[in-house]
């Protein structure tokens, strides 16, 4: 059921607007008394982390709180694999929430398995590339918590391994577990990324709905689902609002996002700079948005350079860093090929994705300028180095404006300030 939905590109809420309508949408929950029949006692939001600060969630988790008061009794940032958040990442991007209704996702051991998906649909779904059963996983509190009302809070937006973030990626990956968020990365991966990107209904997403549908019913889940774009200035605003307990607030959103965060180019790019703020992006795991969501843009031949002054790792997860490290980015094949003939990759599944989507597949170059990585790190997993302070003064990113630049000597870029806002392809290579 639709609970509130409204946005187009033409529209930006302003904090007010924002939280009027999240609190329509949310005494519409309780009047249609479809999920919960009475004002909830425990309410669990289950926001994003820091690292999709520019969702709105944040914002969304503060509404909530003023709203239930008491009743909202945990705050759980669906993780993932991301590492946990620390007491001044809360107090940003929660004001006003109280630290201690704060609960860490463990994703490698508190979590239970709802069901499995079989391995028969993994391999209708696959195209015959993969053949194992999915487990739907969720962290415990959300099964065994005794909630009333569980909010699932994020923005939706083109993603590279679900093709459109949020909905139930937020329950049986944000806040699943290890085994579920590996096959669920590599099935991705593998299908090709450059199929599933922008793309609402694709093999990662049809597997999560398999399990919702069958594992997850009677979980009183509510989505409120933010659409975030960049403005004619250059700041960011939330274009749309779609709430509901089942898909059709997230495809209401995906369509809107699609409009607003999706930039089709005429002709592939030649060399593209990407900006890293240093607050969100520390781990190649994340700044490598620059490599996954510009790959359908950039020419054969072109560059990619990823100004990226907080990153200081690959993997946030040491044993994932580990393994990048000791792998490199690489194509498909080599990464497949990995998989069947290296354990120690085989049992994390989501690291040899992210191995694949950090690759160019051979087609363009990926020079990275890090502000605490050192060249023989940067290079050793297959990036080419440069040089932080003289990329920068050369590509200011506070001269640089969003998208066609012309450099003093009459070089051309296209210059991304933040990756995580949106898609950029040609139409040949999205088409493919």
């Amino acid at each position: 059921m639709l609970y509130y939905a409204k946005g187009s590109p033409a529209m930006a809420f302003g904090e007010a607007e924002l939280r009027a309508a999240f609190l329509e949408g949310l005494a519409a929950i309780e009047e249609a008394g479809s999920i919960i029949g009475r004002k909830p006692r425990r309410v669990l939001a289950l926001p994003p982390d820091i690292t999709r600060a520019h969702s709105r969630a944040g914002l969304l988790t503060r509404f909530a709180y003023d709203y239930y008061g008491d009743a909202l009794t945990d705050v759980m940032p669906a993780l993932g694999t991301h590492t946990p958040m620390k007491p001044a990442e809360l107090a940003e991007m929660f004001p006003g929430v109280p630290e201690s209704l704060f609960r860490v996702h463990k994703w490698r051991d508190d979590v239970v398995t709802l069901g499995v998906v079989p391995s028969s649909y993994i391999e209708e779904v696959s195209e015959g590339k993969l053949s194992f059963g999915w487990p739907a996983q969720a962290n415990r509190l959300l099964v065994e918590g005794g909630h009333d009302l569980i909010l699932s809070l994020g923005q939706v937006v083109p993603h590279e391994v679900v093709g459109m973030a949020n909905y139930n990626k937020n329950i049986f990956i944000g806040a699943g577990g290890s085994e579920g968020i590996n096959k669920s990365h590599y099935l991705g991966a593998v299908y090709g990324m450059e199929r599933i990107m922008g793309r609402a209904v694709n093999p990662v997403r049809l597997v999560l709905n398999y399990a919702g549908e069958r594992f997850a019913a009677a979980m009183p889940i509510v989505y409120a689902h933010t659409v975030v774009a960049r403005q004619p200035d250059g700041s960011l605003a939330v274009k749309g609002l779609f709430m509901g307990d089942d898909q059709e607030c997230f495809l209401r959103a995906a369509e809107l996002s699609l409009k607003v965060n999706f930039t089709m180019l005429e002709r592939p790019l030649k060399k593209v700079v990407v900006y890293l703020d240093p607050k969100e992006y520390r781990s190649t795991w994340l700044g490598n948005k620059s490599v996954y969501r510009t790959r359908m843009a950039i020419a054969d031949g072109g560059e990619l350079l990823v100004l990226a002054p907080g990153v200081k790792e690959f993997g946030e997860d040491p044993e994932i860093d580990r393994l990048i490290r000791k792998y490199g980015y690489a194509g498909a094949d080599r990464v497949i090929g990995l998989v069947e003939s290296r354990p120690d990759l085989r049992g994390n599944l989501s690291a040899a994705a992210h191995l694949i989507h950090g690759s160019s597949e051979g087609r363009f170059s990926i020079a990275y300028a890090p502000g605490r990585l050192t060249r023989e790190e940067t290079e050793g997993v297959g990036f080419r180095y440069a040089d932080l302070a003289l990329a920068t003064r050369r590509y200011d990113p506070c001269a640089l404006k969003e998208g066609r630049n012309v450099m003093p000597d009459g070089e051309e870029i296209f210059y991304i300030s933040n990756p995580a806002v949106g898609l950029w392809a040609h139409r040949d290579r999205f088409g493919a």
